[in-house]
């Protein structure tokens, strides 16, 4: 809008929705304005226009909530490390890690201060930790993944609030499950494409397949990012906030500029329904339809693609450093776990039972 100060907008509820209404002051104008907003209506009751109460929205207008501790997460912490919870929360803050970090080392940790009670955190050391891990493995029995998630938040604070490194160096960590990424074949790809017919989703599984993206990654992806005269996409911020290049796909550039005309994104190169960046759930969901339509039946998520990527790159003869550059990996240990999946000479050998 092209004088967002002249709007008030109130989070409320209408007709049992969640919604967002619109105040400003009699003018044509901007009565066009919030006219020309996906979803918005007018209340005879309340006099006043709006829209649905979504993410989208509490973008554009400013009302994003800030990273703040749950009602349910400090109703089970006690008085005694509420604090100690918050200095947790500035501190992941400070550092610049991502909202999904934060979340999951917040939860994570406060599991840790319900076990302690009324033990200020700050005075347990080595012992309580290591007690409390036993409890989680013996008594909750969690997998290695969730015991994982519950070290590197405890060994956070110590370590990045408290600045004591020493008391993690005794506490083993539980050996983790050894699984190799899921993959679709050629076949499964194809038929996948086949049955997404929306050119939108179409083009947005296609490019995560073509360039082997993460979730995260396409869903980022802006329009000033496509550069078809060099045929690259510019990853901004990605895992670890690295930026990279890809290679956009020969194959899918007259889709997108097809799909571009279509849909005319703003900002972001896929944007929802309301404007603003796709969501997360709403790809997963585009991915699960195209699943059941291909008739494909494995357990896979849209990171699936991602693997499907490398492994078939692999499979065709590329090199597993450019693979690493392409998936941008730091370490080529994360890359070869690829040789496990698409290891060809290894699938040709004949079991001796197929030659009694």
């Amino acid at each position: 809008m092209s004088t967002p100060k002249s709007y008030t907008y109130t989070l409320g509820e209408h007709n049992n929705q969640k919604v967002i209404f619109i105040a400003f002051e009699k003018n044509f104008e901007q009565q066009q304005e919030v006219k020309n907003l996906v979803g918005s209506k007018w209340s005879q009751t309340k006099k006043l226009w709006y829209v649905p109460d979504v993410v989208e929205y509490r973008r554009k207008f400013g009302l994003e909530q800030k990273e703040t501790l749950s009602t349910a997460i400090l109703a089970r912490t006690t008085p005694n490390n509420q604090h100690q919870l918050k200095q947790l929360l500035n501190q992941l803050q400070l550092k610049g890690y991502s909202k999904n970090t934060i979340r999951s080392y917040i939860s994570e940790f406060s599991q840790y201060l319900y076990y302690i009670q009324d033990h200020n955190c700050n005075e347990c050391g080595a012992l309580e930790v290591r007690n409390y891990l036993l409890y989680c493995i013996n008594e909750l029995k969690l997998h290695e993944n969730t015991i994982h998630a519950r070290i590197n938040a405890i060994k956070f604070y110590y370590e990045q609030v408290l600045f004591q490194p020493k008391i993690f160096l005794e506490i083993p960590r539980p050996k983790k499950q050894s699984k190799l990424p899921k993959a679709l074949n050629t076949d499964e790809i194809k038929r996948l494409f086949e049955n997404t017919e929306n050119i939108k989703h179409n083009t947005m599984l296609k490019m995560c397949y073509g360039m082997g993206l993460r979730m995260s990654e396409i869903l980022n992806l802006k329009i000033s990012n496509i550069d078809s005269k060099t045929m690259s996409v510019h990853i901004e911020r990605a895992k670890g906030k690295k930026d990279r290049y890809a290679n956009l796909p020969n194959s899918v550039l007259e889709q997108l500029r097809t799909y571009y005309k279509e849909y005319k994104p703003k900002e972001y190169l896929f944007e929802g329904q309301y404007g603003g960046q796709y969501t997360s759930s709403s790809i997963q969901q585009v991915f699960k339809k195209a699943l059941h339509k291909a008739k494909i039946n494995k357990k896979v998520g849209i990171h699936s693609l991602r693997h499907s990527f490398a492994t078939h790159l692999l499979e065709n003869g590329t090199d597993i450093r450019f693979i690493q550059e392409l998936l941008g990996h730091n370490d080529i240990k994360t890359t070869l776990v690829y040789t496990h999946v698409s290891d060809k000479s290894i699938r040709k050998i004949i079991s001796p039972l197929d030659k009694l």
